[in-house]
């Protein structure tokens, strides 16, 4: 046990403490310092996890033990130091009931034992701990430093780092993948599934973490690699709590771990560079540079799919982890519009789990060869154009009709704007021309549905005609009219 608990400082002989009364765990409690003092009450001048050395002087006016007791507890005292032989020849009976009833331990300090020597031990036991925290420090950095030189340095910093905390650690990339842990298995498989959730969840938040979390019953502590929005990965470690030096050693694990991550983050600059030349091949629609630099493609028909919102990092590595587990191979590019990947159409579900993994927004193509890349690279746009949340298709975007593809917001200002006229002389107007086009434009079904008479009706359509500008008895002007009032949202 530690020489910074009562146990500690029972076990010391030259001070030849006797325990009176207390529970046994209560022995192990850390204490912070050990006080003397007869105050019969000294509470508002105490800290926590402190042990209070008493000869009872306060007991001989009318403060009784119990009391005494009481106060000390609430206050968070760790326990209770009598000095016998000064004032009382041995401890009070009624102070040791008070103590036992408190669950407080309590501790005969004899006459030939100071105070001070007692507060001195205690002392001597806290600078000791703190040098050999300090040394422990010192020498685990040397070690990780060591193991950094070594092949596969990583792994060798992961290990070590879990060899000298006695815990399980772990280190996730930026999709929220396991790649690292020692030892193997450390905890449950309940709390690795809650654990990838977390660190999945806290990764694709792009948020900075330094937190404990319990899960399946396992205390953890999470920290992440690099800054928010650009982070590189985490480290988990299985632990209830790390101290001062603890945490400065994770500190430059985290250093190293992310200059490693750094370094690899170039090459893969490199790399992205490539493929965005690469992009712009197969945006010609030639395919031969790409196959003559890679080695292979995604065998066609492919599916073309266009991500915004996605962290390229993130999704390279994430879908690097699925070609590694499923044999799914794809290609992926940054450009100008976002993320682009090139994947078989047999694959196309991954962009579901993809897009709710990372909870972005991907419009896809149709099945193409690569002679129709660039082709379908403007689907996907125009998929992405026209949908929601997660994956829009663009078979199913463009199933709604050519019409539903002027509901944008451009061709909605120029529809308002077009509109105006019309809405700003009369809003039953544009209702009227609605109903009336609903109706193939025929006279008296459209009024009979507007409860007018059809010279109203006629008239109405007729001053809609001079306002807009059109000749609304012609095919092509109701068909720019129907355009527009699709394009533009209900006044």
């Amino acid at each position: 046990m530690s020489d910074t608990t009562l146990r500690g400082l029972l076990s010391a002989p030259a001070l030849a403490l006797r325990l009176v009364s207390g529970p046994d765990d209560a022995l192990d409690r850390p204490l912070r310092w050990v006080h003397s003092t007869d105050l019969a009450d000294p509470t508002p001048f105490l800290a926590d996890d402190l042990a209070l050395l008493t000869t009872g002087g306060q007991f001989d006016g009318q403060t009784s033990p119990a009391e005494y007791v009481d106060r000390l507890a609430a206050r968070g005292v760790a326990g209770l130091g009598f000095g016998t032989g000064v004032r009382h020849p041995e401890v009070p009976a009624a102070l040791v009931e008070a103590c036992a009833s408190a669950g407080m331990p309590l501790l005969e300090v004899p006459y030939a034992t100071p105070f001070i020597a007692v507060a001195r031990a205690h002392a001597e036991a806290v600078a000791a701990q703190a040098f050999a925290r300090r040394s422990w420090a010192l020498d685990t950095q040397r070690a990780l430093a060591a193991a950094a030189l070594r092949p596969h340095g990583l792994v060798a910093i992961i290990a070590e780092l879990g060899r000298r905390l006695d815990a399980w650690v772990a280190m996730f990339d930026a999709a929220g993948a396991l790649t690292l842990e020692h030892p193997p298995g450390g905890i449950s498989p309940a709390a690795r599934a809650e654990l990838d959730g977390h660190v999945s969840d806290v990764l694709a938040r792009g948020a900075e973490a330094g937190r404990s979390v319990v899960l399946d019953g396992h205390a953890l502590q999470l920290f992440t690699l690099g800054r928010s929005r650009g982070l590189r990965g985490a480290i988990a470690i299985a632990a209830p709590g790390l101290d001062s030096e603890a945490r400065a050693v994770v500190a430059s694990v985290i250093a190293m771990a992310g200059l490693a991550r750094e370094q690899t983050e170039e090459l893969e600059d490199t790399r992205r560079r490539l493929h965005s030349q690469l992009l712009v091949s197969l945006l010609a629609d030639d395919d031969a540079l790409a196959r003559q630099v890679l080695g292979t493609l995604p065998t066609p028909p492919v599916i073309v799919a266009v991500a915004p919102d996605a962290v390229p990092g993130a999704l390279e590595e994430w879908w690097e982890r699925r070609r590694a587990e499923r044999g799914s191979r794809a290609f992926l590019a940054s450009s100008q519009e976002g993320v682009v990947v090139c994947l078989p159409e047999t694959d196309t579900a991954l962009l579901d789990e993809a897009a709710e993994r990372f909870g972005i927004r991907i419009g896809a193509s149709d099945g193409v060869d690569y002679t129709a890349f660039a082709h379908a690279h403007g689907q996907a746009l125009s998929a992405l154009r026209r949908g929601g949340s997660g994956v829009t298709r663009f078979a199913e975007a463009s199933a709604s009709g050519i019409l539903a593809a002027l509901r944008t917001d451009d061709a909605g200002l120029v529809a308002q704007s077009r509109l105006a006229p019309l809405r700003a002389a009369d809003p039953d107007l544009e209702h009227t021309l609605r109903v009336w086009l609903e109706h193939d434009a025929r006279l008296d079904p459209a009024a009979s549905a507007l409860g007018i008479h059809r010279h109203t009706l006629r008239s109405r359509v007729a001053q809609a005609s001079r306002l807009l500008g059109l000749d609304l008895s012609v095919f092509p002007a109701r068909a720019e009219l129907w355009a527009l009032l699709q394009a533009s949202p209900i006044a």
